[in-house]
Parts: C-alpha cells; structure tokens; sequence
C-alpha cells in the first residue's frame, strides 16, 4: 500500500505533474532500459525487446483548481481543472503550494461562512477559497492568479482493508499498475513503452504527442471507470473485477485485443466486466487516431464517486487487473498489426 498511498497523496493538477513523475520515475528506473521526460512532461519508460511494440499508458494528472482572481478581503475565485460537479466542492480542503510556503484553504460560499442555511450551491461561481489571510498577505506569500490549488485527503480504509477511499484514483490507479507491471515484467522478452501522460483530464493531450512518438503496433489506456452499482441495473459494479470497454463517449474499444483480454480472464480465472458508456473517455481516444492509427483498447478498475475526493475502491479489482494485464504481456501475441 505504501507506493499506492504516495501516488494518490502527491499533488498533481493537470498541467502540473512533477511531484507524480518524481515518485514514478524513482520507481520504475531499475526496471526499465531507458526513462526520459519529452517536452510536454510525458515520462516514457523503456523495455526493449522485440516486436510486436507494445505501449501502455496511465495519466499522472489529476482535477483541481486554479486561483482566478483574489479579492481585496482575501476570497479567492477559482478556476475548475477537469470534470468536478461544483456541487462536490462545498467544504473541500484546498492544498496551494508555492514558491514561498506551503499553505491551506477550505471552499466555502457566501451564505456557509455566514453561518446562514443554504439548499443548494447553484454554479461555481458562488464558491470560493477561504485560507483567513487578506489579498495582501495571500501575495506576499507568493499566492497569484494562476496558482494550483489541489483537493487535499488523504487515503484511509473504509468497512475493510480490501476498500480504500481517498482523492485522485483517477488515474494514480493506473500509474500503480503501470510501476507493477514494469516490476513482473522485467525479464519478457517484449518491447513494452510504460508512459505516463499529462493533461488527460483537460482534452488527452499528452496521449496524442507520447503516441506520436512510440509509435506502437497496439496499446492499452490503464485507467479507471465509474461503478453504477447504486442503480437497479448494474453492469460495473465494485468487487467485481477489472473493466475491458466496449465503448466509451469517443472509443470503440478494438475487438482483437479486448478478445485477448478476455481469454487470459477466462485462463486466470479473473472475472472481467464488459463497460459500454455513453459518458467520458480516456487517452485511448487520443491514442487510437495518432499518425496512421493504433489497435487501442481500455482496461479501467471500477471506482465509485470518480472525480470526487472520496473515490471508493476495491484493491482486490486493482491486484486482479495487474494479474489480467500481466498473463496478456508474459507471452502476447506475435504480431505487428492488430486488425477489429
């Protein structure tokens, strides 16, 4: 759980990685034959080996805010980094790192700081962060427009030690598994690239130029997906074991690879839940359609209140997923083009 538990706890807004690359780069190095940072932050790591080129990719970055605006009491206006419901924020810690100081706030609105009762936060413009500092003090302590603010909670158990709750699972989940792999791995005889993208959460940006590079004969997006096992009828439910997807909002995930997948499940004895979404997506999208097109599919763990700073998970999905993945790149199949 250590290595679980550092990632998840790092701050890491999208657009601003480094303490999550540091973990991982420190990590994986010994286990890989090259590791390097390309010029948008990616951190690609490098088993050679030979064909099929096999690249497996897990975002670093995570939603948050930015400060806006700061107004002459101290009130700091927010910006949202990501897909946060503004409804989730209310009462939140905020962590702000600058240069100067390490400092915390809570999201608050008007009519809360008052002690006044509300029935409900209509946009995100009602709410902002209150650290009891003026405008005045906010600055000299290096806090400015354009300044990270980071949803802060830690990691803790829920009914037993197989439930874990806590911030940023999207995608730190993926990052662990990722670092897992690259450990069981080491000795295949492969080419496997392990990258870890920025800005998934603000438009797959690191995706599409770390694909363009690779340039991979398949891939797999390492990720998680939303549970909607508090509805009547469930098809992703906690526990359960890892999704494969069928289709997300912008990805058909490809048949071949997802048929692999299903048949290491069945070799295994891992149960594999089929995820068809009309919602959201993952770099798969991004790295599906870069340069002449890469067989891409999605394998996620199921987690409920994604996005939020109380994501529930079972750690049996996350050791059955490295489990799924690890039978698939053991031996993977021996070829180069990869067809529906």
């Amino acid at each position: 759980m250590d290595l679980l538990e550092r990632l998840i706890s790092a701050f890491a807004v999208s657009g601003n990685e480094e303490a999550v690359r540091k973990i991982i780069k420190e990590e994986i190095k010994d286990y890989v034959d090259d590791i390097y940072v390309d010029k948008l932050g990616n951190l690609l790591a490098h088993k050679k080996g030979k064909h099929p080129k096999i690249m497996l990719a897990a975002h670093m970055d995570e939603v948050g805010l930015m400060v806006k605006s700061i107004d002459p009491t101290g009130k700091i206006i927010f910006s949202i980094i990501g897909g946060i419901d503004h409804m989730m924020l209310l009462g939140e810690r905020v962590h702000i790192q600058t240069p100067k100081a390490i400092m915390h706030g809570v999201i608050t609105c008007r009519d809360v700081s008052n002690g006044e009762i509300i029935s409900r936060v209509s946009s995100e413009e009602d709410l902002f962060v209150d650290t009891g500092l003026t405008k005045e003090e906010l600055e000299k302590r290096g806090v400015e427009v354009g300044s990270y603010l980071s949803l802060e909670r830690d990691l803790y158990f829920l009914g037993s030690k197989n439930i874990i709750c806590g911030k940023a699972f999207d995608d730190r989940i993926g990052c662990y598994i990722l670092i897992e792999l690259a450990k069981r791995l080491k000795s295949s005889k492969n080419e496997i690239y392990y990258v870890f993208t920025i800005q998934e959460e603000i438009g797959l940006v690191g995706a599409m130029t770390s694909t363009y590079k690779v340039q991979p004969d398949w891939a797999i997006a390492v990720d998680v997906t939303d549970t909607d096992d508090a509805s009547p009828n469930a098809s992703k439910k906690l526990g359960e074991g890892p999704c494969i997807t069928i289709k997300d909002e912008e990805t058909i995930g490809n048949k071949t690879i997802n048929n692999w997948l299903l048949n290491v499940g069945k070799k295994r004895k891992i149960n594999i839940q089929k995820d068809v979404s009309d919602l959201g997506t993952t770099d798969a999208a991004s790295i599906s359609i870069t340069r002449e097109g890469v067989p891409c599919t999605v394998v996620t763990v199921p987690i409920r209140n994604i996005h939020t700073t109380t994501g529930v998970a079972n750690i049996n999905d996350i050791k059955d997923t490295i489990r799924l993945l690890e039978g698939l790149l053991k031996k993977p199949p021996d070829t180069k083009v990869v067809w529906r």
